[in-house]
């Protein structure tokens, strides 16, 4: 079997206005083209299009990942060819990869096999340029900033209570901690400073949920960068920093119109990290597709601990989108791996493990029936290894709960791989959901956050020292109360434990850091030793990739 990028590579592509006309009827003078194969999609016309009666949303989630791999992208982009294959008029809308886990850990993030969107390459690398865009609003904020302190500080800011970091799209751990200008009174204040990744920056999340570039302006303008001495908010627009910000990012707002290996349409747009920030792709790509198409495939990072909760309660909470249905994704070597097996024997048959293991899986259906009320199918990605006996025990124990499970191979045989799936998806539509949030705006910020640490995470308690209550409680008097929490933890956990598998319960969630994202209008809590800013494993990806005749190679 080929590698993904030699499949990517192989591909036969149409050009990306010819995928505009033929399959969603957008002229060639709506499109702002990026080379042949991707292009932007024009803002004015977008809006200028009817809303689309009966068009369904489907969310695919996954169960918490694992080395042993999941495939939810994949399945995403899989499923989204099967319903174009058995005759719906689908369209995907994925997030953008950052350049940190290509380079760090994954290598790629496109999807896999014969279930990719491509140009993969570009993809995965520069496409469009909008991450820059992010990180050059976002770091064009931090210096305007320090220009303001080093002449006069008008607006008394507190340089111990600056709370805008710069950003840079790559893992880098000697820049979490920093000290910043050195050197002299030429180079500004010397004070203690650090970096996050892009896809951790506020402006990455309000890119992600603004509506237009109206909204987009006025949600840069309420960022508090920081606190006078008096521990008054000062906010981006007392710098007049967002118009430029605006600036900066208005033709990265329009949605990339991208394509999938069988010639169907993909929105890629925008990409938080869902263990540090809300894991979706941008409200307006998303709402653009239900205009165009009848059926919307999207996905929510990692987990539905984390990714759904963060797409149900924060994106669909902001934004009035409902899903129809939910897609898990799981594979049974995944599920053996939360019962306890090593990776070295994964794909040996294990009973035994596989219903340690289960319940992982049980844990995230329950919270996707139950507590976010959307019908839901569970797909499980099929490894040559999988046996009868294992795959019989998974329908088992999902006809209990009352949920179908199909077995995909779109990784292998692309859309039609994923026809049942499809079929499946498209009778759960139907269905009435009961569809809710976690917790109600009119909540505390405090039970907020326990409503998720006791109905997802199944924790018996959250706690947080003095110092910590007291920062939610002003947030909460200073009359934010009303925002989403937005959980900062682990992916690989219902806990905040990496290293707890499977279903965890009776834990403590502990949360040791509170943020205030005033634009994107939610406070993130950090909840144990997740960082803004990760480090390159040991071997990273990018010692893989190289240029090859001409070739990029290694990239997944």
């Amino acid at each position: 079997m080929p590698s993904d990028i030699e499949i990517a590579q192989a591909a036969t592509m149409q050009r990306v206005s010819k995928i505009a006309r033929e399959r969603l009827g957008i002229g060639e003078e709506q499109l702002e083209p990026f080379g042949h194969y991707k292009a932007k999609v024009s803002l004015p016309y977008l809006d200028s299009l009817p809303e689309r009666p009966g068009s369904k949303l489907i969310l695919v989630t996954a169960i918490n990942p694992t080395p042993a791999g999941e495939g939810k992208t994949t399945t995403t982009v899989g499923l989204g060819d099967a319903l174009n294959h058995i005759g719906k008029k689908a369209v995907i809308c994925l997030r953008e990869p950052s350049l940190g886990p290509v380079f760090g850990v994954k290598g790629g993030a496109a999807g896999g096999g014969y279930a990719q969107v491509v140009p993969m390459e570009d993809i995965n690398l520069h496409f469009t340029g909008d991450f820059s865009a992010i990180a050059l609003a976002n770091n064009l904020l931090a210096a305007l900033i320090d220009n303001h302190i080093h002449h006069g500080n008008e607006l008394g800011i507190d340089v111990r209570r600056i709370a805008w970091k710069r950003v840079v799209d790559m893992n880098d751990r000697a820049l979490r901690e920093i000290v910043g200008s050195l050197g002299g009174p030429g180079n500004g204040y010397p004070r203690q400073d650090g970096f996050d990744i892009v896809v951790a920056s506020e402006v990455m999340a309000i890119f992600c949920l603004a509506t237009s570039i109206d909204d987009l302006k006025r949600r840069l303008g309420n960022i508090v960068i920081g606190y006078t001495r008096e521990q008054k908010p000062v906010y981006a627009r007392d710098l007049k920093a967002h118009g430029a910000m605006t600036v900066l990012l208005k033709d990265a707002l329009a949605p990339n119109l991208v394509q999938t290996l069988e010639n169907n349409p993909a929105f890629i747009h925008g990409g938080p990290f869902a263990n540090i920030a809300h894991g979706c792709n941008s409200v307006i790509a998303t709402k653009a597709a239900m205009k165009l198409a009848d059926y919307v495939v999207t996905e929510a990072g990692f987990g539905a601990d984390l990714g759904a909760e963060k797409f149900v309660d924060i994106k669909c909470r902001k934004s009035g989108l409902r899903p129809n249905a939910a897609v898990i994704v799981a594979t049974v070597r995944a599920l053996k791996y939360h019962g306890g097996v090593d990776l070295k024997i994964i794909t040996q048959e294990n009973v035994a493990a596989l219903e340690r293991g289960i319940v992982n899986l049980e844990r995230h259906v329950e919270n996707v029936t139950k507590v976010y009320g959307i019908p839901c199918v569970v797909s499980i990605n099929k490894f040559t290894s999988d046996t009868a006996a294992e795959i019989e025990l998974i329908k088992t124990r999902m006809k209990k709960l009352g949920v179908p499970v199909v077995l995909a191979n779109h990784w292998a045989e692309g859309g039609k791989g994923a026809a049942e799936l499809a079929n499946v998806v498209v009778g759960l539509c139907e269905q009435k959901s009961t569809f809710s949030f976690v917790y109600e705006d009119s909540d505390t910020l405090w039970d907020k956050i326990n409503k998720i640490a006791k109905r997802v995470y199944r924790a018996v308690e959250v706690t947080a020292d003095a110092k910590i209550r007291g920062q939610i409680k002003k947030l909460q008097d200073d009359g934010y109360g009303h925002y989403p929490v937005c959980v900062a933890k682990t992916q690989m956990s219902f806990s905040t434990d990496a290293g707890l598998r499977g279903a965890p319960e009776n834990h403590s969630i502990n949360v040791r850091e509170v943020r205030l994202a005033a634009g994107a209008e939610f406070i993130v809590m950090v909840c144990g030793d997740i960082m803004t800013m990760p480090g390159l494993p040991k071997v990273p990806s990018a010692e893989k990739i190289d240029l090859v005749n001409g070739k990029v190679v290694g990239l997944f």
